[in-house]
This record gives C-alpha cells, sequence and structure tokens, in this order.
C-alpha cells in the first residue's frame, strides 16, 4: 500500500478510535451512575462536547487547510492558543461549579479543572493532520481510548458525576503526554504566534459560525419539534440519528483529514474528481447501512434501543436517505473548503434554517416520518446546492493544472 493510503487508513482509524472513545465513556458512566447521576454527568459531556466542537471550528479547521512551510510554528501557536483558551473558559466553569448547589456544580467544577488537557490533548489530532502525520495522531488516540477505559471501569458502582468526570479527565495525562512528544519533532525551534487568532477575519470565526449555526439548528429544530410532537416522537428521531453513528465517523474522518490530502491533488478537476469518487461510496455506505438496519429482527432492534426501538424502526428509511444524501453534501462542502473556504457560510445557514422548516413542517403533514423526510429533504437539497455551488466555482487557471509526476 502506497504511503497515501496508508495516511488514509491512519485517519479513519483515528477517527473512529476517538468516537468510540466518546462512545465508551458515555455507556461505562451509564452502568456506572444512577440515573440521576448520569444525567448530571449527561450535562456536563454536552457541554464539553459544545466546546470540544467550537475550538475544532476555530482552532483545527483553520489549521489543516495551511500548508508549505511554517507548518511546526503554525501548530505552535495552535497549541498555545488551545491551552490559553481552555485554561480561560475552565476558570470560568470552575465558577460555574462553585455557584451551582450539589451535584451538578461538583461535576461542572470537576469539568472545570480537567478541560485544558481534555481540549489539548484532541487538538493535537489537527495539528498531525496538517503535518500529514496521522499515524502519530492515531498511537496517541489509541492510548487516550485504553486509559479512559481503564479509568472509568476501576471507578466504583453509584459513582458521583463530579468522581467520573475526573477520571475521564485525568486519563487524558497519558495520551496528552505522548502527543506533546510525538509533535516535538515537527515544533523544534518554531516560535509561536497566538496574534492571528485574535485578529479580525481569522478564518476560524467562519467555521465557528458554521458550527454553531449546522448545531444550533439542529437543537432548535428538537426544541420545536418538542413543542408540537410527543415526547416519544422526539425519541424516536434521537434512536434513529444513533443507530448512525458510525458514519458520522466517516463523515468527521472526511472533514478533519480531508484537506490536506486533498490539497496534495493539484487544482480544481483533481479535486472535484477524487471527493466526487469519495461522495459517491459515502452515499453507497449510508443506503447500505440503512438496509442493514432496516433489515434487523425486532429482537436485536430492541436490544439496542429498547423500547424506543418500536417507534424508530419506521423512520429508518427515511433517515437511511437522508445520511446517503449527507455522504454526498459532506464532500462538496469539502470541495470548497479545500478550494474557497469562505463559500461555505451562506450554505450552511441558509439550509441549515430550510432543514429546520422542513422538520417541522413534515411533521405537521407527516407526523414524525414527515419530520424524517423533511430533514432528508433538507440534506439533499444542501448536497444539491454545495455541488452546484462547485460547478460554478472559478479557481485561477495556476491553482487549476495536474499535479506533475513525480520523479522516481
Amino acid at each position: 500500500m502506497s504511503r497515501r493510503g496508508l495516511a488514509a487508513v491512519a485517519s479513519v482509524l483515528d477517527q473512529a478510535a476517538s468516537s468510540a472513545t466518546n462512545i465508551l465513556v458515555l455507556v461505562l458512566a451509564a452502568r456506572l451512575s444512577s440515573a440521576a447521576g448520569f444525567a448530571d454527568f449527561s450535562m456536563v459531556y454536552v457541554t464539553f462536547s459544545v466546546l470540544l466542537g467550537l475550538n475544532m471550528a476555530y482552532v483545527g479547521q483553520s489549521l489543516v487547510l495551511e500548508k508549505g512551510e511554517g507548518l511546526g510554528a503554525m501548530c505552535r501557536s495552535a497549541v498555545g492558543f488551545t491551552g490559553a483558551a481552555s485554561a480561560g473558559v475552565g476558570a470560568l466553569l470552575v465558577v460555574v461549579g462553585l455557584a451551582l448547589p450539589g451535584t451538578p456544580g461538583r461535576a461542572f467544577l470537576a469539568l472545570g479543572l480537567v478541560l485544558p488537557l481534555v481540549l489539548l490533548q484532541d487538538g493535537l489530532r489537527y495539528c498531525f493532520s496538517a503535518l500529514r502525520a496521522p499515524e502519530r495522531a492515531l498511537a496517541a488516540d489509541a492510548l487516550r481510548l485504553v486509559c479512559v477505559v481503564a479509568a472509568l471501569a476501576v471507578q466504583p458502582e453509584g459513582a458521583s458525576a463530579g468522581r467520573l468526570v475526573l477520571a475521564w479527565g485525568l486519563s487524558a495525562l497519558p495520551a496528552l503526554g505522548l502527543g506533546l512528544w510525538l509533535l516535538r519533532p515537527y515544533v523544534r525551534g518554531a516560535r509561536g504566534d497566538l496574534r492571528p487568532y485574535l485578529r479580525r477575519g481569522h478564518l476560524g470565526q467562519r467555521f465557528v459560525v458554521e458550527f454553531a449555526v449546522g448545531n444550533g439548528s439542529s437543537q432548535l429544530a428538537v426544541l420545536g419539534l418538542g413543542v408540537f410532537a410527543t415526547p416519544l416522537a422526539v425519541g424516536a428521531l434521537r434512536g434513529a440519528t444513533t443507530l448512525f453513528g458510525p458514519l458520522n465517523v466517516l463523515f468527521n474522518s472526511a472533514n478533519a483529514f480531508g484537506p490536506p490530502v486533498l490539497g496534495r491533488l493539484g487544482g480544481k478537476r483533481a479535486t472535484v474528481r477524487a471527493t466526487a469518487l469519495l461522495g459517491l461510496v459515502l452515499a453507497a455506505v449510508g443506503a447500505g447501512w440503512g438496509a442493514v438496519l432496516y433489515a434487523l429482527p425486532d429482537r436485536m432492534g430492541r436490544q439496542l434501543l429498547g423500547d424506543t426501538w418500536a417507534a424508530t424502526a419506521g423512520l429508518l428509511p427515511a433517515t437511511g436517505a437522508q445520511y446517503a444524501v449527507m455522504g454526498l453534501g459532506t464532500c462538496a462542502l469539502l470541495t470548497l473548503r479545500v478550494l474557497a473556504p469562505k463559500a461555505t457560510l451562506s450554505l450552511q445557514v441558509v439550509f441549515s434554517l430550510l432543514s429546520v422548516g422542513l422538520l417541522l413542517g413534515g411533521y405537521a403533514v407527516g407526523g414524525v416520518a414527515g419530520a424524517a423526510w423533511g430533514l432528508a429533504a433538507g440534506s439533499a437539497l444542501k448536497a444539491a446546492a454545495a455541488w452546484w455551488r462547485v460547478t460554478r466555482l472559478r479557481v485561477p487557471a495556476a491553482q487549476d493544472r495536474e499535479p506533475a509526476p513525480a520523479a522516481n
């Protein structure tokens, strides 16, 4: 296998390790906690997930678009900014935790204490992606997976949310140490500069807006549906989305590690060919995964989702269609991210809000199944608009030449 192929495999495995870590954390915490304790832990983990996404958008997504000389200095700057920003937010969470009474307050206090560790450890993945060394990210994230499972597995049954958060956060230390050691050869002698992250017009500011709109619209959709629908309908939609979690691993891998690989292909034509092929593959995988889930016997479905399975099973065709077109849309947006990074914001804003309207309109017409098909329609329209934008994209002729063949 070529070095490029090995790098692609390492990228996917690294994203899989990171996603598996998040899933296992929730599974182990749920098994160890009481219902009330897991509710407290879930609130803290949702807060962390939002902060993680914001850091990924502001620092990670802009970093992986960088190329050329000076990547070592850029990575040092990214690590420095993540450390400083996470320490500031962590201090704020400590204050919030001290102000909140009872176990929720102690859980947020614990998150504030460990936040710099977990955000720094995750942020190193984007440094290695920009440096085209995903195998180093895989090594650190695999160690993170082993350590967090071991740390939570030894916690006593009925452990408080604060204790679980501390165990989860402190278990990042070995992986953080390994990641910094693996990064050291690339940043030795380089000087970091935090000022670009504070300037108006930093590319990460646009990506933060995209993240906020995309995630905010999905939360708004759920809240809006909750006003009109029953809790069972909302739970059914959440259950259907949860079953497609493995596909999110592939989509996240494309977004996190695709830009450096695509940046080496040449101009627009080579990039579009690669992303179009990848989009077709992801669409086929999404449709195939949906078919597998739809064919599951009820007994297996109930083992996965319990009583929610009965309501969820009828939504699987719509959700499968949604994820199939999401594969196409993800690759179209990835193409724009590489060739014209500023072109994605308007698409995300318009079509994320349109998806909310289609979800609510679909529910009004066809109940929860109509809501699921509304989401699928929104994803299809976003994919179509993104690929149309790709076809209209003009790049300088110098950037659209095929790369010269490498000398033997």
